[in-house]
């Protein structure tokens, strides 16, 4: 009797242990834009995204690779320059590439092609990656439908260099 109580003991003991360690349903992971809008730090790219409605586009099924500028890149563009670029989906575009690509992906490529159809260069050397002349300064955000690279600058398609004089922007630089 004795034997059939501590099993029983045990029995019950594994169920309790087990029942704690049961996962719990998997969360659904945020989006590139929900990702962005939680992470504080991307308040002007997320405004501009929705201006553009490219917010919708970038909520969908993707995968997406966004080289996001932080509040501090766009806040570093000349006065007056922001609001220009905000009615300009083109250089929201040009930091957006089709697929999903981490940093692992990326130390083995010299561009890529942006949504906005024109490339951007890609240098690694030293552990540090260049995307034309922004650094990323976070990599590997990943999202429910991309990857987030975080970028110190707002980089400007090689088609609007002329027309945005883009060295007055601090945008200087092969493209």
């Amino acid at each position: 009797m004795k034997i059939i109580k501590m099993m029983l003991a045990l029995l019950v003991a594994t169920s309790v242990f087990l029942a704690g360690c049961a996962e719990e349903p998997a969360q659904e992971e945020m989006d590139i834009v929900e990702t962005a809008v939680d992470a504080g730090s991307f308040e002007t790219l997320v405004l501009a995204l929705q201006s553009s409605g490219l917010d919708e586009t970038l909520s969908g099924e993707g995968p997406f690779t966004v080289f996001a500028p932080t509040d501090e890149a766009f806040e570093a563009l000349p006065e007056g320059t922001l609001e220009d670029l905000l009615e300009d989906e083109e250089v929201l575009t040009y930091h957006v590439v089709a697929g999903e690509y981490m940093s692992s992906d990326i130390t083995d490529m010299t561009s890529a092609e942006t949504v906005q159809g024109e490339e951007i260069a890609i240098e690694v050397s030293d552990g540090s990656v260049m995307v034309n002349d922004a650094s990323v300064i976070q990599a590997d955000i990943e999202t429910g439908n991309g990857v987030i690279h975080v970028i110190d600058k707002v980089i400007m398609p090689p088609s609007m260099k002329d027309s945005t004089q883009t060295t007055d922007m601090g945008m200087s630089g092969d493209y």
